[in-house]
């Protein structure tokens, strides 16, 4: 095997086998080794997994995770989509005592809202049609151990004062039941949403927002971190070059400058997929250029607001593929979400595929827009099942 390309050098080896490693956390490594300023025992963030970066908001957040882990105290993550806000939870977690104890989490935006309280709280044998056996919920799953609550600004306000219950008393009943359940769980939400905007327009309980803020943790957007950006490309590219069995030796400075330069709407996420498409184009050991072409992705403005960005994204990303949401090249593969949740936000920002011309044409646009209704239809129960979670 060649020697190690030297702008590797600054990158941390690739952690094939992390024990918490999932389809967001690979999305995110954000995570540094903090034995180089810790100052209290050594915890177990940097046991967990390598984090690419050392840039000083970086090291900030993970200041932050250090300090407030070890407590119980209800942690809230913020930052814009893709930056790893569930990598930061999973490091909260192992961090704590409570490691070795569940890590439950649920995507509040990628469930019904129906669902959402039985997912929640559980639910009793005949409390509702089609709830054929007693089944627990996430917060009695999660009991001793820590409770991940992803996009908390998407739950409905009439299940708001429920949650606040729980965070208070620590105790719950399951639908349809009278009885309490007494839990010990730590809470550690996370959103891309400005709550406080939302408390102010009455779209959420201004009490739930004070008890969830208990201790906040920003996560800064790719851009205002750049002299990361190095490290991570070569993260991706080594971590890619394995899973596919091809190896990358060389990226041409260019590259790397305007990489270094473009302001990642979807941050990490979008700079993860951006490699990995790279890596499987590359030819003799050169990267191939990841970057979108005016050509190919039209004049792109820099979005003002999180939903503006996360709605840039999607749209740039659609786009890109032709309006394919499904399969393994459509917009929700590369995007890290699951076709039902892109389809589903989609649909909250109002994004519909343009009308196109011809008359073969407005059939298939028709077969689209019926298709994609149908797949969010008929994909909740699976969503569901397995945790409604991106």
């Amino acid at each position: 095997m060649a020697a190690q390309p030297t702008w590797l050098s600054e990158a941390p080896a690739v952690n094939h086998s992390a024990p918490w490693e999932t389809e967001e956390a690979v999305s995110a490594h954000v995570v540094i080794d903090m034995s180089e300023h810790r100052h209290g025992p050594p915890g177990n963030i940097s046991s967990s997994g390598k984090i690419v970066g050392k840039s000083p908001a970086l090291k900030a957040v993970f200041e932050q995770v250090e300090r407030v882990a070890p407590t119980n105290a209800t942690v809230l993550i913020q930052g814009e989509t893709g930056t790893g806000k569930e990598l930061i939870a999973h490091a909260i977690h192992n961090t704590s005592s409570r490691r070795g104890r569940p890590f439950v989490k649920l995507n509040c935006a990628a469930i019904p809202l129906d669902l959402l309280e039985s997912e929640l709280f559980g639910h009793e044998k005949g409390a509702f049609t089609g709830a054929i056996a007693q089944k627990k919920g996430r917060l009695q799953l999660a009991d001793k151990g820590t409770l991940f609550l992803d996009e908390v600004g998407d739950i409905p306000l009439a299940l708001q004062p429920k949650l606040l219950r729980v965070l208070q008393e620590q105790e719950f009943e399951r639908l349809g039941s009278t009885r309490t359940h007494q839990v010990d769980v730590r809470l550690v939400a996370a959103t891309n949403r400005d709550l406080m905007e939302m408390v102010k327009r009455g779209e959420f309980r201004s009490d739930l927002y004070y008890r969830l803020n208990v201790f906040p943790v920003l996560l800064p957007p790719l851009r205002e971190r750049r002299e990361d950006i190095p490290a991570l490309v070569g993260h991706f590219v080594e971590l890619f070059g394995y899973r596919i069995g091809r190896q990358i030796e060389h990226i041409p400075p260019k590259m790397m400058s305007a990489l270094s330069s473009y302001h990642w709407p979807g941050n990490i996420r979008e700079l993860q997929n951006l490699i990995e498409r790279a890596v499987i184009l590359s030819n003799n050991g050169v990267l191939h250029d990841p970057l979108p072409t005016t050509r190919d992705m039209g004049v792109f403005n820099l979005p003002t607001t999180l939903k503006d960005s996360e709605r840039a994204l999607i749209l740039q990303t659609l786009q890109a593929v032709g309006w394919v949401i499904g399969g393994v090249k459509g917009a929700a593969a590369r995007l890290g979400l699951k076709r039902t949740t892109l389809i589903y936000r989609m649909s909250r920002m109002g994004i519909s595929r343009p009308p196109l011309q011809g008359r073969h044409d407005v059939i298939g646009s028709a077969a689209w827009e019926m298709g994609s209704t149908l797949h969010a239809w008929g994909g909740r129960t699976d969503e569901v099942r397995n945790g409604g979670t991106n």
